[in-house]
């Protein structure tokens, strides 16, 4: 895989996520916690980082942050392995804790907010805590919004409230903030409008100008490492149309996919069509046309492919409605 390039710049903002290597629980002690919070307090003073949310889970952390000036990756290689080290030292071990590069997600507009709901609603989707009692769990910036005594001069608790419908940095703006967590954990709809479950995917979260504004200003190297890493991330809208255009032509609305069986034959030419001709991932195909698990997906496209081999099964492109 190719290596993902790290853009910045002066204001960037950041969804910022790393597992423990084989996803080994480093965070399961009090000890282990403290001490990365204690690299995470001494970086973000060093490079003057903003810090909107963050959450400590067993085995993977969130940050979400903005960074004044383009030092994300010279703070992101100190914090690590200077947690790394200290972890090491007091475990008498070596070797990786973390299972490789960090992800760095720029974040603009809605996106921000959004991705600070979702680093808060970590522990509750986890089931380690009810969102009516969130500020109960302690590894998490949203005790440090619940309790200003706790907070870092760095840490800024009122971007999250005031994407939570313009809420203030008040006793009554924080409790109404935990009963807008209460909903939204329990509103499946809108957590996926706001794009929970693609959360920690892809390398930007934004409208389309910002997208663009970003690959406009990087250099031609730079924009092929970003396509070689996330193609996935920036075919998608060409597959999502692709997949409309295709079910309009052979008349069958979205809503279908539902109820239709997960092996019917039109739905394995739109398979075959969405892998042979724009390369879209199994998994993808899985996940939007109900197919169940890729590898049954792949399954299901091979066997259409011994069956008929030629091109003429490529029913959309028969109608001139598909490139």
């Amino acid at each position: 895989m190719a290596r993902k390039t790290r853009i910045e710049y002066a204001g960037a903002r950041y969804h910022v996520i790393n597992r423990g290597n084989y996803r080994s629980w480093i965070f399961e002690s009090a000890g282990a916690r403290k001490s990365f919070l204690k690299c995470l307090d001494e970086v973000c003073i060093a490079m003057g980082w903003r810090l909107y949310a963050w959450c400590l889970m067993s085995n993977h952390y969130h940050l979400c942050i903005e960074t004044p000036e383009p030092n994300l990756v010279e703070g992101m290689r100190w914090l690590q392995s200077t947690f790394a080290n200290r972890f090491n030292r007091f475990h008498h071990a070596n070797g990786h804790v973390f299972q490789g590069r960090y992800k760095a997600i720029l974040l603009d507009g809605d996106a921000l907010g959004a991705v600070c709901h979702y680093i808060h609603l970590n522990p509750v989707r986890a089931g380690l805590v009810e969102a009516a009692e969130l500020q109960q769990y302690k590894n998490s910036s949203f005790a440090h919004l619940w309790y200003p005594s706790r907070r870092s001069a760095f840490e800024s608790p009122e971007v999250a409230l005031e994407f939570a419908g313009g809420l203030v940095d008040s006793r009554a703006g924080r409790k109404k903030y935990r009963e807008y967590l209460d909903w939204l954990s329990q509103s499946e709809g809108d957590q996926k409008q706001m794009g929970f479950e693609k959360m920690s995917r892809g390398w930007v979260k934004g409208t389309k100008d910002f997208k663009r504004a970003i690959l406009d200003d990087l250099k031609d190297e730079q924009i092929q490492r970003v396509v070689e890493a996330e193609a996935s991330e920036m075919r998608e809208p060409r597959w999502e149309r692709t997949l409309c255009e295709g079910l309009d032509t052979i008349n069958y609305e979205a809503e279908d996919l539902l109820s239709g069986r997960k092996g019917q034959g039109w739905k394995v030419d739109l398979a075959r069509y969405l892998r042979e001709v724009h390369l879209a991932p199994y998994r993808w195909i899985a996940e939007n046309l109900h197919m169940g698990a890729p590898s049954y997906v792949q399954s299901l496209v091979s066997r259409r492919r011994k069956q008929d081999p030629s091109k003429e099964w490529i029913l959309l492109q028969k109608h001139g409605k598909l490139d």
